[in-house]
């Protein structure tokens, strides 16, 4: 057989563009995208990211270029999914919430050609271009996405703008060969991590290659069916919608659009479209079980949650309101999900409580990932005992191709044939994988280390707390001990030895926070995570425990 080689007609770039072409001939005249009281059909969509894409090669946007979007879950946003990858660009939707500084930041490093700017960060565009330096000769040209929701345009809006989004569209060619990769190796698309400061861009290069696998897997690995309905609760600027702008097309689904995350029109909307499928991180789950007057669903809703290991707790209320909870774990630099809890059919004759704990942990590599493991400094997997920690280590082929401008990060994440996650975990006896922090969230007390995320999931099985998190404050007889900043539901009064006698009664002494914290409103980063760096430095400024303060009955051995 060794005369059999790879051809023209079997090996072709894989990629997840052809999924539009698909949609417009199977599900042409059913809804692909809807937003308020804008409907476009699957030969719609297919027909405008055409014109799109040749209006962007008549702008001499050419392969290889980034064309950058600022803007919320939008129309024009999945549109771009397909029509500047389409003229052979590179997408990258950058975070609404990011400011001018740090926006500008991206831009220059990411060396943006042209931005597509919602209406509604239009100020905060041109003031991040302002901050290019005088010399820069690289300044994209702006695109503005017109909504008459958010503000009528006046001849000053555009001022600043080559042209308007349908403008644009309006003069692009219906008939337009879309741009094949020449190879599947191509970068598709560029993310920025959360952690992105305008000192220091991680800019996350992603392939055509990668791209479909884990489109295509997150697929099967949820069990999406043909024509589901999605609304689109997870910002497509964070990993481009976990990949399903592409996958919702491959099942011919609808998209239902929404600007911006509001508890009250989520459920308006799961009611009025019948929506079978969202995504949503553990801190929009929290927000929908806490929302005041929410009542069960009529219909069952899936709902995809990741970016945070979340609180058993709050599982357990998402699923009493009769969402479907499905678990998994990625990262920015994965693409998307790789590891999913996949759930067990004798699970569910479990207590509410058991199921939900079991739900919380990540579980198990998805079927086209090729390995995950968790590996101590020496490089050597864990015992499966679900005690042992150590770091999450991924190989796939939807790991990035790498960061972008930076070889020496690149080097020191893609290493040993493997990409070195920077999460702590533990492999259970069963094989599925929980994580139990980042590495520097992990709190070492006495000499033992314990993880952040577990106190977490203690302190929300308080009825009265609505957000915790956990971090390391310095003590002088234990070295550090943890810190818990928590803020409370709304009319519900508790106190800092009531939370602490809860902790007592349900984790071991050790990890009982000493110190307990109350804000009303704990602090975020642009893409809804808290943010520990925020409250280690306030733990940090609380100064160190002093050693007469510490109570003999607290056991580091317990």
């Amino acid at each position: 057989m060794e005369e059999l080689k790879p051809s023209a007609a079997n090996s072709s770039p894989l990629t997840p563009l052809g999924f539009l072409d698909r949609a417009a001939t199977v599900y042409g005249d059913t809804p692909s995208v809807i937003y308020d009281a804008v409907t476009f059909t699957w030969s719609q969509t297919r027909r405008r990211c055409l014109q799109l894409a040749s209006a962007l090669s008549s702008l001499k946007i050419y392969r290889g270029d980034v064309v950058s979007v600022v803007a919320p879950n939008i129309p024009a946003t999945y549109e771009l999914h397909f029509a500047v990858p389409f003229a052979g660009a590179i997408i990258n939707i950058i975070n609404t919430r990011l400011r001018a500084r740090t926006l500008s930041a991206v831009l220059r490093h990411a060396e943006s050609k042209l931005v597509f700017v919602d209406v509604a960060s239009r100020d905060v565009v041109i003031e991040a271009l302002s901050l290019f330096p005088e010399n820069n000769p690289r300044r994209p040209i702006l695109i503005l996405i017109e909504d008459d929701a958010v503000e009528h345009l006046t001849p000053s809006s555009t001022v600043h703008f080559e042209d308007t989004y349908e403008g644009l569209i309006s003069k692009g060619d219906p008939n337009f060969k879309w741009l094949y990769p020449n190879s599947e190796w191509d970068p598709l698309r560029l993310n920025y991590t959360s952690g992105t400061t305008s000192s220091s861009p991680q800019g996350v290069v992603h392939s055509h290659r990668g791209t479909f696998v884990i489109t295509v897997d997150s697929l099967m690995d949820w069990e999406v069916p043909k024509q589901a309905v999605f609304l689109w609760t997870l910002a497509m600027f964070h990993v481009n919608g976990w990949c399903f702008p592409w996958g919702i097309a491959a099942v011919g689904g609808t998209n239902i659009c929404v600007r911006k995350f509001d508890a009250p029109i989520v459920f308006s909307l799961i009611t009025s479209h019948r929506v079978t499928h969202m995504c949503a991180s553990p801190v929009l789950l929290n927000m929908l079980t806490n929302t005041p007057d929410n009542k069960p669903l009529e219909n069952p809703v899936h709902i995809l949650t990741a970016g945070a290991p979340p609180p058993p707790a709050v599982i357990q209320r998402t699923e009493s309101l009769g969402f479907i909870v499905s678990h998994g774990y990625g990262l920015t630099e994965t693409g998307g999900v790789v590891v999913s809890c996949a759930w067990k059919r004798k699970w569910n004759r479990f207590p509410a409580a058991e199921r939900a704990r079991l739900k919380a942990r990540q579980g198990v590599r998805t079927c086209l990932m090729t390995e995950v493991d968790v590996v101590t400094s020496a490089g050597e997997s864990v015992k499966h005992d679900g005690v042992t920690l150590g770091e999450v280590v991924i190989r796939g082929s939807c790991v990035m191709l790498g960061y972008l401008k930076d070889p020496e990060r690149t080097k020191n994440r893609l290493k040993n044939g493997y990409f070195y996650t920077g999460d702590v975990g533990v492999i259970h006896e069963d094989g599925y994988l929980e994580i139990k922090d980042r590495l520097s969230d992990v709190i070492t007390t006495g000499g033992k280390n314990l993880s952040s995320v577990e106190v977490e999931s203690v302190l929300y099985m308080h009825p009265a707390v609505k957000e915790a998190a956990v971090v390391a404050r310095p003590d002088e007889y234990y070295g550090q001990t943890p810190c818990a900043f928590v803020s409370l539901k709304e009319g519900l009064v508790v106190t800092e030895e009531e939370i602490i006698e809860h902790c007592r009664k349900n984790m071991a002494t050790y990890m009982v926070p000493k110190t307990v914290a109350f804000r009303e409103e704990l602090p975020k980063s642009s893409t809804g995570k808290i943010k520990k760096t925020v409250l280690r430095q306030i733990a940090q400024e609380m100064g160190s425990i002093p050693y007469q303060n510490v109570n003999n009955n607290y056991s580091m051995l317990s």
